[in-house]
């Protein structure tokens, strides 16, 4: 509850919450919609703030994921009618773009990476290894599909082309958010669909932000420099520092930092 005393006006308050990691990965700070939702949600509500502030920093992940959490960004917003701007740290591609265009409007530093609007799926072959081992493998299925895209089987072109279909209709999703999001702002003569990305000057050229900020300067010159800064973030579990936990975030974090390696980070 925020206390209001008679004649004396409270100084604005902007809720920042930070979105960092590959999003749906079990890593340290688990970004994901399950995780990320009390977060949220008591940073548009505690206290009616004056804006919520995302600071992004996100080379993607799960489409599913970042639809989730966008969606929700979107509908707290709309509920409480509180404002949303997004400040880019070191990248927002792919899913962590998804997640910033979620915002009213979004801010960079001009090194940050924007973009790759696309999706992507990789995988690997270890057939012909088996092969040359010597081991047979046995593979029972009850569904002709149920086997696509098996990595110890060859590759069969009916397996790539319903993958590819898939793939394409997530692309769709994603560009119809990026469109209703940013609406008139995109420039529409250019291929900002194709999965490219750009530092945060071109992006801005593009329509994909608004242009260079820094979350404290933009607040302070829109709000005064008495605003006041709540600030929300994942905390990681005592107990999740102990045991397989150990295990599991060391791989997961492998598979993060190859998420970040792919934008030069």
């Amino acid at each position: 509850m925020k206390l209001r005393i008679p004649f004396v006006k409270n100084a604005p308050v902007v809720s920042v919450v930070r979105l960092t990691g590959a999003i749906g990965m079990a890593t340290r700070g688990g970004l994901n919609d399950h995780a990320i939702a009390p977060l949220l949600e008591k940073a548009f509500r505690k206290g009616k703030p004056d804006m919520v502030a995302l600071e992004i920093n996100s080379p993607g992940g799960s489409p599913v994921q970042s639809s989730l959490i966008g969606s929700r960004i979107r509908r707290l917003s709309e509920e409480t009618k509180v404002p949303v701007a997004a400040f880019v740290e070191d990248v927002a591609a792919s899913g962590g773009y998804w997640l910033a265009a979620a915002a009213d409007e979004i801010w960079a530093d001009d090194s940050s990476v924007i973009g790759s609007i696309g999706v992507i799926s990789a995988g690997f072959g270890a057939h012909v290894f088996l092969a040359r081992q010597g081991v047979e493998r046995r593979v029972y299925t009850a569904g002709k599909s149920k086997s696509t895209l098996d990595p110890f089987q060859p590759e069969k072109e009916e397996d790539v082309a319903r993958l590819k279909v898939i793939l394409g209709d997530i692309h769709d999703n994603f560009i119809a958010h990026v469109k209703d999001r940013r609406g008139d702002k995109l420039d529409t003569t250019q291929d900002i669909f194709n999965g490219e990305f750009w530092l945060a000057r071109r992006a801005a050229d593009l329509g994909l932000i608004d242009g260079i900020g820094h979350l404290k300067p933009k607040m302070q010159a829109r709000f005064g420099d008495k605003v006041q800064f709540r600030r929300y973030a994942l905390r990681r579990p005592f107990l999740a520092r102990f045991g397989t936990q150990i295990v599991d975030d060391a791989v997961a974090g492998f598979e993060e930092r190859a998420a970040f390696s792919r934008f030069g980070l």
